[in-house]
């Protein structure tokens, strides 16, 4: 997959001459929904013999019109993780925009003008939902009327599981902060992750036989609720199992900021400074205060034995 990214207004030299069948969405979380889409587009440019390209944002377009402040906006995953999983998907172009009042105030003529016919699209696939331009004023009907000829528009539906759940980025952090990792997964269509890398911690697991990778998780990425996790870890491209907690130590009583520590099962390695990913599969308990260093590791003894089982599933 080629990555091109896109600052308005940008260079025609930039865009790949070829035509293509182009898909647009912001994609967070690159849910069900979003591999409708893509999947759409990868049948349709297979159909038309185009490459498949994706044009997507850098940033939530609500920092821009909303005036959200950065810190307000959790995402659900990554750049790189979002490229990473478009190319699984098959893409083979992926565009990336850099959202800023100049792109979004285009009006929606220039948009389609600029960004649909200067990319080469012999078609379009995008959700019911996709708007363009300033906010309010266009939807997937507009761009049908203002095709004109030029494109193919391919609107797909709404998306639903077999039990009738909306697939959405709304539902999955709903169940994302709940706990409810096994729900946000089903309509992911894969663990939710996060990304980040580990640092030196108190080191107090390790004292009490359950040494635990202290996550610093990449900034802006939402974070499931508190609690105790079956989980898989990804480290120097190997999976292991592992249950991992977020949390504030409250049995020790200092810690002000959550903390995200991974006990990764069968291993043994100094890994600080390494990038990391914590795969989130099942939600097993919440945080809790022991009375006594006993009690605590009792209840690790026990959350170990409930993680080899759960992950016997996975």
């Amino acid at each position: 997959m080629k990555t091109i990214y896109l600052t308005h207004p940008y260079h025609p030299n930039l865009i790949e001459k070829s035509r293509v069948v182009l898909v647009l969405g912001f994609f967070d979380g690159i849910h069900l929904g979003h591999q409708a889409l893509i999947n759409a587009g990868r049948e349709k440019a297979d159909k038309e013999g185009c490459q498949l390209a994706v044009m997507t944002f850098n940033r939530h377009p609500g920092l821009v019109f909303s005036r959200i402040h950065p810190r307000d906006i959790q995402y659900l995953i990554t750049s790189e993780q979002k490229q990473k999983e478009m190319e699984k998907l098959g893409v083979d172009l992926y565009y990336e925009v850099e959202f800023t009042s100049a792109f979004g105030s285009l009006a929606p003529e220039d948009f389609i003008s600029q960004y649909i016919v200067g990319l080469n699209a012999a078609a379009v696939v995008a959700g019911y939902d996709y708007t363009f331009g300033p906010p309010g004023q266009t939807n997937m009907s507009l761009m049908e009327d203002l095709a004109d000829d030029r494109f193919e528009v391919i609107m797909i539906d709404e998306q639903r599981l077999d039990s009738g759940q909306e697939i959405s980025s709304t539902a999955i952090r709903k169940y994302l902060v709940e706990g409810e990792v096994e729900k946000a997964n089903q309509l992911l269509g894969r663990p939710f992750a996060t990304t980040g890398y580990v640092i030196h911690g108190m080191a107090r697991g390790r004292q009490l036989g359950y040494p635990t990778a202290n996550v610093y998780p990449d900034q802006g990425l939402l974070i499931p609720a508190v609690g105790v996790y079956a989980s898989k870890v990804c480290v120097q491209g190997r999976w292991y199992e592992a249950m991992t907690s977020i949390g504030y130590n409250v049995t020790f009583g200092d810690s002000e900021e959550y903390t995200i520590e991974a006990n990764i099962l069968d291993f043994d390695q100094e890994i600080y400074g390494e990038n990391i990913t914590v795969a989130w599969y099942e939600y097993m308990r919440d945080e809790e205060k022991f009375d006594s260093l006993e009690d605590l590791i009792a209840q690790l003894a026990q959350d170990e034995v409930t993680t080899r089982k759960i992950l016997k599933n996975y």
